[in-house]
């Protein structure tokens, strides 16, 4: 944990901040702070500062924030995700917060067990943990928003082009296609197929929809290893 997240709503009006559980568990026991001592605080969706630790026993601790920083900037793309395997999920979800991407799209895919869509992770307050645990890692305080969408059709041809707007789409597939790669920076959406790639048929909607194919190279990705891959190319920095 590198910065310690809160609500506004855990703020006081004389900028005090009491927490509990997991937080005061680290503040306490891993960064091993102590009264007068300070650590890297942030509002969730809101600015970044400084938190003095006033008072700290064996259940809460209050911290005097300052908060006069700016959230880190947002990375430029927009990624539409075929849902993965749920073992998968939340470490995707974690990267994506890492790279502070702002909006996720969850879709399925012909390859997509329905199954999935029954996960305990797919609740919002398991996506929200997983976010937060990639925002605690990179010190960010920017929440990303996940919408779930359960059909692909619909969401392609009624949805796909409104989302993007006039940025780019590039679907990455494997094949003989030109690469995605660094110099396609700036705001576009991504789609990203689930364990063993879209199919011909969603590929060609896609296709149809706006979406131009790009190649990540020969060699076949777990979706977890994707995921970094693409948002790394396409981080303008």
């Amino acid at each position: 944990m590198n910065i310690v997240l809160f609500e506004s709503t855990e703020v006081s009006s004389d900028h005090i901040v009491s927490l509990s559980g997991r937080r005061h568990k680290h503040v306490r026991d891993v960064l091993q702070r102590a009264e007068g001592d300070s650590v890297r605080v942030g509002m969730i969706d809101g600015a970044k500062g400084v938190g003095q630790i006033l008072a700290m026993d064996e259940a809460t601790l209050a911290l005097r924030v300052e908060l006069k920083e700016a959230p880190l900037p947002c990375h430029p793309a927009t990624l539409v995700l075929a849902l993965p395997r749920p073992k998968m999920l939340r470490r995707t979800l974690r990267s994506c917060a890492e790279f502070g991407l702002q909006n996720i799209h969850i879709i399925q895919s012909y390859r997509v067990e329905k199954s999935y869509w029954q996960s305990p992770l797919l609740k919002p307050q398991k996506i929200r943990e997983a976010l937060l645990a990639g925002l605690e890692r990179s010190g960010d305080t920017r929440l990303p928003v996940v919408t779930l969408h359960r059909r692909f059709k619909p969401f392609v041809e009624d949805q796909l082009s409104g989302i993007a707007g006039k940025n780019p789409i590039f679907l990455a597939h494997l094949g003989d296609f030109p690469p995605l790669d660094a110099s396609l920076t700036g705001p576009q959406l991504i789609m990203i197929g689930p364990e063993g790639g879209f199919i011909p048929y969603e590929v060609d909607l896609a296709c149809r929809s706006g979406a131009q194919p790009r190649s990540l190279g020969p060699r076949i990705l777990s979706v977890d290893t994707t995921v970094p891959a693409v948002l790394g190319r396409t981080l303008a920095l």
